[in-house]
């Protein structure tokens, strides 16, 4: 499927570059008319349109996200980055979210459009501005025009455009002449000294829709006179296939249209969802689980451990680590095991499309706009300008949505090519995922077990780390292969830990690749959720034997690395980590870098009288550089400890005999108002360049919370969650 990838950068064949850059002034260069809204291949009348940004005759300053927003707060960052440097009022600001076109939406870390790994901020933070300056350059070179003055003389504050003998017009007055001027190379970009909007706190712009349920936000709602919804019946053993099935019942089912085989299962296509859901339940399917996985977590588990005691792929390789660790006066080893994870997006999978036979429209919150574009040209047999993707918001993902199959739009199209094999009228239809089909649908965190041994010598000096892992690769075998795996190393598996910036004189590293049908994939924070977790209870455990601070080895040992040594101080600072917790706490800590962010964590636990753990209080230290919407910053550390918290505690996805047991929230519980601790979060003043904040926040409250336990109990938690040690 690498092609399918590939395709359509292929075809635009622009210079790497134009690619890369997108700068303003070559943006016109990249513009080749393929599937691109009317107004940035021909602006209407009275219009201003570029790719990034709209300003309509009515005022309004349009941003054309091509990040999906997924919950993250993207869309506002993206529009406070154009709204600043276009010297909007905040007021007339709105977001759309861009066409799929990766010749002009590339996000240009990936090479083609998508969203994912906390980049959007990173990528888009130079282009966005650019993008709000040439709008500004444009604007104002109009006016100079139309009322014969100087444009040095004319300034832009609020949506205005003034000068001063008088004149002035509002961008929306503005905006048919403005589409006529040339689009300037280099704009002017502001000095932070005159940001407005960036570095300030403001509401989100998603937030009104949302909060008063608007029509078609999410897939989910999306409605059409003649829709037709489908449920699709799955095996539930993972590479289960269908050998035979009875659809009588079914097909009784009032507003039951057609019950269709499919390759990977039996769709059931109604009139709405109810009968839908309803006549799934009574198809009689048997199935053929020649190839599936049918054993169990614990084989599964029994196989990753027995992994970890061989060598395997070399990840990173300092020397010669068993002779240090022979020569050591101590040896400290850690065998650890983490589950299956689902992700428990409140919004499920789900995709509509409408395909006429010639031309497809989709409507999802499509987080990988390439992949799901050329997916569905390749299925249906259609070129790549025939297909269109209406990117809808999405109620939250953590990396579900991130597939390299698109296995929901795949499925979508293989559904309208059957009903247009059956002689059906080719409807629009929306495919529903249940929350069982999500929860009991594979692609999770990938199980692993990890073993550790550290060297120390008679001062309690490290010599050296030995970190053996083993869990099924997310990226091999897939069309991400290519681009992320590099002389068969994962590096997917094992950031965090192969890259720490720990001082260890030497550090050896393997992984190793257990082989099933469960399809894993990229959790919120991908391999960090998992190396963190054994990096920095280890750090503890390293401190516990040699009698020595946690928060003072780790600034021993992170001398090379002063931006995470700073919020690790930072975070020990405000938690108060020199004075002792009231009666009856304990604190633990841990810093993590990941997505080029650096967030120090330290959690405050209390013990139950029946010896569970409460974590009563977080304090977040977090350097994600140039801080765009500090309140957005600390929204998205307090959701990612929350969302880590509530997975260390009770969720895990287990197996008996290939057989998914969690497939909803009552088993799968997701974290609880009770369990939410008071969070306190400090951003470091930068001005470096911005990185990712949607994921960061999670990596460190697992092993700071264990930590805390550890502080407590002389207990370490090397086994997950929480629930299955007794202490929740």
């Amino acid at each position: 499927m690498l092609h399918l990838l590939k395709q359509p950068l292929e075809a635009a064949k622009p210079s790497r570059r134009s690619f890369l850059k997108l700068s303003a002034g070559a943006i016109g260069g990249l513009v080749i008319g393929m599937n691109l809204p009317r107004s940035v291949a021909e602006a209407a009348e009275g219009e201003f349109a570029q790719p990034f940004v709209h300003i309509r005759p009515d005022n309004t300053v349009v941003v054309l996200s091509k990040h999906l927003d997924k919950g993250q707060g993207t869309a506002t960052g993206l529009s406070t980055l154009v709204a600043d440097e276009l010297d909007a009022s905040w007021e007339q600001v709105s977001v759309e979210f861009a066409p799929s076109n990766p010749q002009v939406y590339a996000n240009t870390l990936f090479g083609v459009q998508g969203t994912g790994g906390s980049t959007a901020m990173p990528n888009s933070f130079m282009q966005y501005r650019q993008a709000g300056a040439a709008a500004k350059a444009m604007l104002v070179a109009a006016a100079a025009k139309d009322w014969g003055v100087p444009a040095a003389e004319i300034t832009v504050s609020q949506g205005v455009v003034s000068h001063p003998s008088g004149k002035s017009a509002t961008f929306g007055e503005l905006a048919g002449l403005a589409a006529k001027e040339d689009v300037p190379a280099e704009p002017a970009l502001k000095t932070p000294d005159q940001w407005v909007y960036i570095g300030k706190s403001f509401p989100r712009l998603d937030v009104k829709n949302k909060t008063v349920g608007s029509p078609n936000t999410y897939t989910m709602d999306f409605q059409r006179d003649d829709l037709l919804v489908a449920t699709v019946a799955r095996s539930p053993r993972f590479g289960g296939k269908v050998k035979s099935f009875d659809a009588t019942e079914a097909l009784a089912v009032p507003g039951v249209v057609n019950v269709l085989q499919i390759p990977n299962g039996v769709a059931v296509v109604a009139e709405s969802t109810w009968p839908a859901i309803k006549a799934r339940e009574l198809l009689e399917i048997e199935w053929d689980d020649s190839a599936a996985e049918t054993r169990s977590s614990d084989a599964m588990f029994t196989e990753l451990k027995d992994m970890t005691t061989k060598p395997g792929v070399k990840v990173r390789e300092d020397g010669d680590v068993d002779a240090a660790l022979e020569a050591s006066a101590k040896v400290i080893e850690m065998d650890y095991d983490f589950p299956f994870l689902a992700h428990g997006a409140m919004e499920p999978l789900d995709v509509a499309l409408h395909y006429n036979g010639e031309t497809a429209e989709l409507w999802l919150g499509s987080q990988i706009q390439t992949i799901d574009h050329n997916v569905a040209a390749t299925i249906l047999g259609v070129p790549f300008e025939k297909v269109k993707i209406n990117t809808l918001w999405a109620g939250g993902s953590f990396g579900r949505r991130a597939q390299a199959d698109a296995h929901p739009v795949a499925e979508a199209c293989l559904l309208v090519k059957a009903m247009q094999a059956a002689g059906m009228d080719l409807n629009p239809v929306k495919i529903v995922w249940t929350r069982e089909d999500d929860m009991a649908g594979g692609y999770y965190r990938p199980m692993s077990a990890h073993k550790v041994k550290v060297g120390l010598d008679d001062a309690g000096n490290v010599t050296a780390v030995k970190y053996n892992m083993a869990a099924k690769s997310i990226v091999k075998g897939t069309p991400f292969e290519a681009m992320l795996m590099k002389d068969g190393v994962d590096h997917n598996m094992t950031e965090g830990a192969h890259d720490t910036t720990y001082a260890f004189p030497l550090m050896n590293m393997d992984q190793a690749f257990q082989e099933t049908q469960v399809p894993v994939l990229w959790w919120r924070s991908v391999g960090h959720t998992h190396t963190a977790y054994v990096m920095e209870t280890v750090m503890d455990r390293i401190a516990h034997e040699t009698g020595k601070d946690p928060v003072a080895l780790r600034l021993e040992l992170l001398k090379d690395d002063p931006r995470k040594a700073n919020v690790l101080k930072l975070a020990a600072e405000k938690a108060g980590w020199d004075t002792p917790p009231a009666d009856g706490r304990h604190r633990g800590v841990a810093v993590h870098k990941s997505f080029g962010s650096y967030v120090a964590e330290v959690a405050e636990i209390s013990l139950r009288d029946d010896g569970t753990v409460k974590v009563e209080k977080v304090v977040a230290a977090v350097d994600c550089g140039t801080p765009i919407n500090p309140d957005n910053i600390r929204a998205q550390v307090e959701g990612g400890i929350g969302y880590g918290l509530g997975a260390i505690l009770r969720n895990q996805v287990t197996l008996a005999d290939g057989f998914v047991e969690e497939t909803n929230f009552d088993t799968y519980e997701s974290l609880r108002i009770s369990d939410m601790p008071e969070v306190e979060v400090h951003i470091v003043a930068s001005n470096e360049a911005p990185t990712g904040i949607g994921e960061p926040g999670t990596p460190p409250i697992g092993p700071a919370v264990a930590n805390a336990i550890a502080a407590a109990k002389d207990e370490w938690i090397t086994s997950l969650p929480l629930a299955k040690n007794g202490l929740v």
